[in-house]
């Protein structure tokens, strides 16, 4: 029995080593872990059609979302590893998600392969306009000056924006209460119409900081973005080495042939440096971000060693 076993993962071996030679040969399935509409939809959206074109097979995407991106990453998880099915998915899936629950139907950082990322999402530090906080330092005062009686939004528990807020918070000794929301938009909302003080928002706020009904007082990330270029990182503002970023690419099945995972990666980072590509992503408050796949792998364990690091010391869980 052992012998048949050994056998049959040598010629599974060899299968998947052949398949990448041919590859592709049928339309590819681009699975996105999140609803229709969000930042990993736009993105998917965005390359699937321009990637379909280069490798002559069609790009299909598939919305399967659910328990923050766990439901599509388990089922590209599990499927064949033949470079036809893939992922889109933010990097929390992968970073954040082993942390936060007790228990996930598969382990993203063995049973998943980082392909090529697509964007960085840098998340801005946002008030409304009517918030006597001019900057960052007044804001901060105030935090200091009234712990747990300022409140701020998040996307819901565990999330990038949530874990950003925390991150703020463990840094410069305040507190602040956490309102968690499904999804973005309506925590948006609700800081426009007053019931929030503030939030780290993944990019939809910018338009509202342009039209003067938010300010945006820092960025939460190691770079400033093209979007508001005169708005500080927090970094520049005392918080050393603070990085809250989420990064969006693309995933495949652990095992899916090198040559695949090769050639996905030299594509997607092709179609990335087009300046016409930069702008649409940048117009959803993203920035690209080409990476070879083993930059990309780097990336997701630095974030998941960080990410954990709050996760423990908030005792952040989510229910499975």
């Amino acid at each position: 029995m052992r012998a048949f076993g050994v056998a049959i993962a040598f010629t599974a071996g060899l299968i998947s080593t052949s398949l990448g030679q041919n590859w592709p040969t049928q339309p590819l399935r681009l699975v996105v872990n999140f609803p229709a509409g969000g930042a990993a939809d736009q993105l998917a959206r965005l390359i699937g059609q321009p990637l379909g074109e280069v490798l002559g097979q069609p790009v299909v995407i598939e919305n399967r979302a659910g328990a923050g991106g766990n439901l599509g990453g388990d089922t590209v998880a599990k499927s064949a590893p033949d470079g036809h099915t893939l992922l889109m998915s933010s990097g929390g899936m992968v970073a954040i998600n082993p942390h936060l629950y007790k228990k996930m139907p598969f382990d993203p950082a063995r049973d998943l392969i980082p392909v090529a990322s697509v964007a960085r999402v840098p998340f801005f530090l946002v008030v409304r306009t009517d918030n006597p906080a001019r900057d960052f330092a007044a804001f901060l005062a105030d935090l200091k000056a009234n712990p747990d009686k300022r409140n701020f939004g998040s996307p819901g528990i565990g999330s990038s924006p949530h874990l950003a807020a925390e991150m703020l918070t463990s840094m410069t000794g305040t507190k602040a209460v956490h309102v968690p929301y499904r999804g973005a938009a309506p925590a948006l909302t609700d800081l426009l119409g007053g019931q929030l003080d503030f939030l780290f928002d993944p990019g939809i706020a910018i338009e509202h900081v342009k039209m003067g009904k938010l300010r945006a007082l820092a960025v939460g990330s190691l770079q400033r973005s093209s979007q508001l270029p005169d708005v500080p990182t927090l970094a520049e503002l005392g918080l050393t080495g603070f990085d809250a970023d989420a990064v969006f690419g693309v995933y495949a099945p652990a095992g899916t042939p090198d040559d695949a995972i090769a050639r996905l990666n030299a594509e997607i980072n092709r179609l990335l440096a087009a300046a016409a590509l930069k702008e649409r992503i940048a117009t959803l408050g993203s920035e690209s971000a080409p990476m070879s796949s083993d930059q990309f792998r780097e990336k997701s364990r630095t974030d998941s060693e960080r990410f954990g690091v709050i996760i423990r010391e908030r005792r952040i869980t989510a229910s499975n």
